[in-house]
């Protein structure tokens, strides 16, 4: 069910379904807990899934004009206090993975696994800062255009024809996340900083969800950045982008639960 709490005296809202083991789904860049409807359906079977609306995204309130990574980690952990939860593996999708890093560096106690989905644990390239900078001023200049095409950019180009019900369902979410809950994003995640020491330092199992056809992040780079995580569990989505639990939802579900179950 759809529940609240106050983070810095502003209302932060996730969705809580299920018993058992706790694990936090948090969502990427212009998402929100809707995006992962599948995923909570499925895993809520077996676990408590905890799916939250980050700052400035779905109905969680804005806080600044930029959000950055360990602000949004700050709010997750103001959830998971206010549900009274000490231990949980979390899920984090593209952002959602920054988030999970930034979490992992300041509440290393609080985790029995991290899976970036579509994530890294580097910061932004020089040219990457430049085009997050670009992102503002498209999204000033016309915030629809800008997200709808972000959206199918996360789709692996060639399954844009046949995930039209998937693409659009994304695009919809995209669309009701305000101006600055954007731009406040762009820029915390711009400003982020290199986190892949806690790859090869944490016990816990880490997973990484690696798209071949992600047009966002490229796979050699994950593929190699994988090599220095201690406990690590690789999905290798051949047909996909940046969008498995949505381009190949059985799939990703399935291998899920399998690194669900390492995490003790």
């Amino acid at each position: 069910m759809l529940k609240t709490c106050l983070y810095k005296k502003e209302t932060v809202t996730f969705f809580d379904k299920g018993k058992g083991k706790a694990v936090v789904l948090l969502h990427g860049f212009l998402g929100s807990h809707e995006i992962w409807r599948n995923t909570i359906n499925d895993l809520s079977t077996s676990y408590r899934v905890i799916a939250i609306d980050l700052p400035g995204h779905g109905h969680t309130a804005c806080y600044g004009y930029a959000h950055s990574m360990d602000l949004m980690a700050k709010c997750v952990k103001a959830v998971m206090d206010h549900l009274h939860l000490k231990k949980y593996v979390i899920i984090g999708h593209s952002m959602g993975g920054y988030v999970g890093l930034a979490f992992a560096d300041l509440f290393p106690d609080n985790l029995r696994g991290l899976c970036l989905y579509h994530s890294t644990a580097y910061a932004d390239s020089d040219e990457k800062k430049k085009d997050r900078l670009r992102a503002v001023q498209a999204v000033k200049s016309n915030r629809n255009i800008y997200t709808k095409n972000t959206i199918r950019n996360l789709f692996a180009t060639k399954n844009l024809k046949y995930l039209k019900t998937e693409i659009s369902f994304a695009t919809k979410i995209a669309k009701g996340t305000g101006r600055q809950g954007i731009i406040a994003a762009l820029h915390g995640m711009k400003d982020r900083p290199r986190r892949d020491i806690i790859l090869g330092l944490v016990e816990y199992p880490v997973m990484m969800v690696i798209g071949e056809l992600d047009n966002v992040l490229p796979y050699q780079q994950l593929l190699e950045q994988s090599q220095t995580i201690r406990n690590k569990i690789i999905l290798y989505l051949e047909h996909d982008g940046h969008f498995g639990f949505l381009e190949s939802p059985r799939h990703s579900n399935k291998e899920l639960r399998k690194f669900l179950r390492q995490c003790n």
